[in-house]
């Protein structure tokens, strides 16, 4: 199958999706008004609460939902075949995804921006509300420790990304100042941005940075440590400083890394070399359910309702722009994901090196994928995107180490921002667990930002050498998609007390917690079988959570149903 028939095909499909079912969720189901006031208007504190024009906040909620899930999910589940990998892709970003995206979206904006833990409180009940907060906590903690070991595994694999990296700290900061005063062209400003981290690839092509190994810790130890330090700072900040010009740089580097895939695969034509259907590889769990939970961010995530319902909302300047950045967003993710598939599918097939043996073709997947064990290691998902890409991106006569360094710093640049994210998201659920416990010093900005990292240090480091985090991996795509199909949850009972049609988010709810739940007791029993008591005492907390927060919300829909049921004609609340 032609690589750039499959590509064209999924972007067409998006493109419909958005402007029929998307605008017709927008208009019919959710009934998007301009003119309603929005939280970051009313709520506006020049710190969390700050208006933002579309294009900016686009850019980080693009950014900040995307991070590394997109990258080894596809990559990941590509070993099942690319046909089962793409349907998933496709369908669950149009039908489950967007609609999860754009409904936490829209909910958190009717409610003066809180998140949709928070909201569990009025629509279903206090004790629900507490459950989902504990949930989104596991959540965030997990995405925060492992995230920063992301960034820290990828910095020592690729020191050429380093240098770009951090450069764009000064670059964002300069950029929002430039923004925020009047008279000033964004476009040029923006090019002008873009153009200075292009040219910080060059001098990080030239000049790698390892890291060496500091007071017993090695070189990624050391990197966890300075990047929580620096999360902890960047969470703290107001989020037009560097949080919401950040993201927007990247947003516009990473489209053109986008694009630049994009010709690639538009000169190069590569065909997949990988399997349509591989249903039995070596070692590997079974495709059903384990494909919904793998896939992760590249179809549906959990994490991307707490970005909407957390920071998107505070942010967003009209009610009317929840369609574009709520669904387009997750659809925009849904093609990066297709072009992931493809980099690993066909793009590795066009030259991978081991051990000083070349591979081609069909050759190449099946030494990259010889089985579940190689092709789930979190450097053997990066490196096959990272070398598939590379290769798409150097047919256009770009140098070969300057494509691997465009790269690596694509993927550290989602991973970046979804840090930044995650951790502010972890300061405001320990601020609303602080009120719901009684404990208000502990909902202030530092002592709150304070657990947030220092838990997630002490997880990276539970095993030594900053690679703890990586033990959980396996369960943080359970619990990411579980928090998915618990956030479809929520909005299902807000749609249903507002009387509005309830199977657009019904349905994708049933699906997403049935897989997911079904994936968490397998990853549950391989924990048990292989000892390791830490992720079976999390992975339990949470389905035991899970299900009580279920059991009480069906027992709220059921009651709601019944008085639809006596007062059809009722008044729907706004």
């Amino acid at each position: 199958m032609n690589s750039l028939l499959l590509a064209a095909g999924s972007a067409v499909l998006f493109l419909l999706a958005y402007h029929t079912y998307g605008k017709f969720l927008a208009r019919r189901l959710f009934r998007l008004d301009p003119e309603r006031a929005c939280p970051s208007r009313v709520c506006e504190d020049g710190v969390d609460y700050v208006p933002t024009p579309r294009p900016v906040l686009f850019g980080h909620h693009f950014t900040s939902i995307a991070g590394t899930g997109p990258v080894v999910g596809p990559a990941i589940a590509i070993i099942w075949g690319w046909v089962p990998a793409l349907l998933w892709i496709l369908l669950g970003s149009i039908f489950m995804g967007a609609v999860q995206d754009m409904g936490a979206l829209v909910v958190s904006l009717r409610n003066r921006g809180r998140s949709i833990g928070d909201m569990a409180a009025d629509l279903i009940s206090h004790r629900v509300r507490l459950l989902f907060l504990i949930i989104i906590f596991f959540e965030l903690w997990i995405v925060v420790a492992i995230f920063g070991m992301v960034m820290a595994l990828v910095f020592e694999m690729y020191p050429q990304a380093v240098i770009p990296v951090w450069l764009q700290i000064p670059i964002a900061v300069w950029l929002g100042r430039r923004i925020r005063r009047r008279g000033v062209s964004r476009r040029l400003a923006t090019v002008a941005a873009v153009a200075a981290m292009y040219l910080t690839m060059v001098l990080g092509a030239a000049f790698p940075v390892e890291m060496p190994a500091l007071a017993g810790l090695d070189p990624v130890g050391v990197w966890v440590v300075v990047l929580l330090i620096y999360a902890y700072a960047a969470s703290t900040l107001p989020v037009q400083t560097l949080l919401q010009p950040r993201d927007y740089i990247n947003a516009q580097q990473l489209f053109v890394a986008m694009g630049l895939l994009a010709l690639g695969l538009l000169i190069a034509r590569p065909e997949m070399a990988a399997p349509a259907m591989n249903l039995s590889p070596e070692g590997a769990p079974p495709l059903w359910p384990m494909l919904f939970v793998v896939v992760a961010c590249g179809a549906v995530s959990g994490f991307h309702a707490l970005v909407s319902s957390g920071t998107t909302a505070k942010q967003c300047d009209s009610e009317a722009s929840a369609l574009a950045i709520g669904f387009g967003s997750m659809l925009t993710e849904g093609m990066l994901a297709v072009l992931v598939l493809i980099s690993c599918g066909a793009g590795l097939a066009m030259g991978l090196q081991i051990g000083g043996e070349s591979f081609t073709g069909a050759a190449a997947f099946a030494q990259q994928y010889a089985g579940w064990a190689q092709a789930s290691g979190l450097g053997a998902n990066v490196s096959a995107f990272v070398q598939g890409g590379s290769n798409m991106v150097r047919s256009l006569g770009i140098p070969a180490g300057f494509t691997l360094t465009i790269m690596g710093v694509f993927v550290v640049s989602f991973a970046a921002t979804t840090l930044d994210t995650a951790t502010r998201l972890q300061r405001y659920v320990v601020a609303e667990l602080a009120g719901a416990l009684r404990v208000p010093t502990l909902g202030r900005k530092h002592p709150a930002t304070l657990i947030a990292v220092g838990s997630a240090l002490l997880l990276a480091f539970h095993q030594g050498g900053g690679k703890g985090a990586l033990t959980l991996w396996p369960l943080f795509g359970s619990v990411n998609q579980l928090l998915a199909g618990l956030a479809l949850l929520v909005i299902t009972v807000y749609l249903a007390r507002r009387r509005a049609p309830l199977h657009y988010t019904l349905i994708p709810m049933l699906f997403m917690i049935t897989m997911t739940g079904w994936a968490m007791l397998i990853n549950l029993e391989e924990m048990a079988a292989s000892g390791s008591w830490i992720l079976l005492g999390i992975g339990v907390s949470i389905l035991v959570l899970e299900v009580w927060m279920v059991v009480e919300t069906v027992w709220v829909l059921k009651t709601v149903a019944w008085r639809r049921t006596r007062d059809p004609a009722g008044t729907p609340p706004p």
